[in-house]
């Protein structure tokens, strides 16, 4: 009885072998038609556009913040006390030299204008009556003088007059922009009293921003900067006027002051904006597309297209040390040298030694001077 139950688990044991070998015969006849089969498939393939690290000269910049001042700009007061008689405030509106603003009563000043006007004309009527009785020698000539004196003053009031009168009209001293008033007819106003403010229009405005003392020293006038407003607007250049001769004790920057002119694009006045302030000397540098650069693991990375042995393009990952961004472009310090070509579109895809296509033509590397750039 045990002979037999050993017989049956030997044979169990030699099933079970059997059937693993079967097993793993079967499934090695399957991998190697696996790899019969794939080895006759194509190599994948990416498509890219390239384009190829050029030489630029680049000139390194720094930013600050600035403000936009109007080339004249006056805070509107009444020089004389009144009560208002007219009002044409409208904030925002943009009105010519001359223009009436504000107009105080002078009903007061009119009538003492009325009296003085007919003062002079009975002096003259005197002056004329003594000077034709000297003729005849039948007065003297100081009489005739006190009567030309009387005539003078009468005159002389008559001016005053008409200047407190143009006190009390308030114009647009220039072509200006209206600010904000809270000035209505009826109003009584206390002497020096504040209407509003007036901005000068026109083709100019100036630009007041600080930078550190370092900077300063490097800059003079007439040179450009760039100013940026907020938005999307574009760069509006700016040439530098100014340089402040003292430097904050607090801060340690100074006060420079450009001007903008000529520009459709002009800023408007007390608005904040961007400057972008150039440092130092232009120098030669490498420069690529910014969707060029990849992120990696161990830094910035890009791929160069490469041919290999069988005379196929493939890309290669190669570590690379960027620098400041410029527009569309970025300036690569260390990993790449002129002429060598990168993959821009559709690198984020590629992996190290793929093979790729390239869909569009490659940029030819030129030596060209392009506007600074901010680091």
């Amino acid at each position: 009885m045990n002979r037999q139950n050993r017989l049956g688990s030997v044979f169990l044991v030699l099933f079970v072998l059997l059937i693993g070998l079967g097993l793993a015969a079967w499934k090695y006849e399957s991998v190697q038609g696996e790899q019969a089969a794939s080895s006759h498939q194509p190599e994948p393939m990416e498509s890219v556009t390239v384009a190829v690290a050029r030489a630029i000269d680049h000139r390194q910049t720094t930013t600050s913040i600035g403000t936009v001042l109007a080339l004249r700009s006056i805070t509107l007061k009444n020089e004389l006390a009144g009560t208002v008689r007219e009002v044409h405030l409208t904030p925002g509106r943009i009105v010519e030299a001359g223009t009436l603003l504000v107009a105080l009563d002078v009903s007061v000043e009119e009538a003492d204008l009325q009296a003085q006007e007919a003062q002079v004309a009975l002096a003259k009527t005197v002056l004329d009556r003594r000077q034709s009785l000297n003729q005849e020698l039948a007065t003297t000539q100081e009489e005739v003088d006190r009567a030309r004196a009387d005539l003078d003053v009468a005159q002389a009031q008559i001016v005053r007059t008409n200047a407190l009168i143009a006190k009390k009209t308030i114009r647009a001293p220039f072509r200006v922009r209206i600010g904000i008033a809270d000035v209505h007819p009826g109003q009584y106003l206390d002497e020096g009293t504040l209407l509003t403010t007036l901005q000068g229009v026109g083709d100019a405005v100036h630009v007041d921003f600080s930078v550190a003392q370092q900077i300063a020293a490097g800059l003079h006038v007439g040179e450009v900067v760039e100013v940026f407003a907020a938005g999307d607007s574009p760069a509006v250049p700016a040439k530098i006027i100014a340089l402040d001769s003292r430097v904050d004790p607090t801060t340690r920057n100074a006060m420079v002051r450009a001007r903008i002119e000529g520009t459709r694009h002009i800023p408007t006045p007390g608005a904040s904006v961007r400057v972008r302030v150039p440092v130092g000397l232009s120098q030669t540098v490498l420069a690529i597309p910014v969707s060029a650069l990849r992120k990696g693991p161990g830094g910035d990375q890009v791929f160069v297209i490469v041919t290999d042995k069988d005379g196929r393009t493939r890309a290669q990952s190669r570590q690379v040390q960027s620098g400041s961004m410029f527009g569309d472009e970025i300036v690569i310090h260390s990993g790449l040298a002129v002429g060598e070509q990168i993959a821009v579109l559709g690198s984020f895809k590629l992996r190290d030694g793929v093979l790729v296509a390239i869909a569009g033509a490659a940029e030819h590397s030129t030596q060209t001077h392009h506007p600074t750039a901010t680091p």
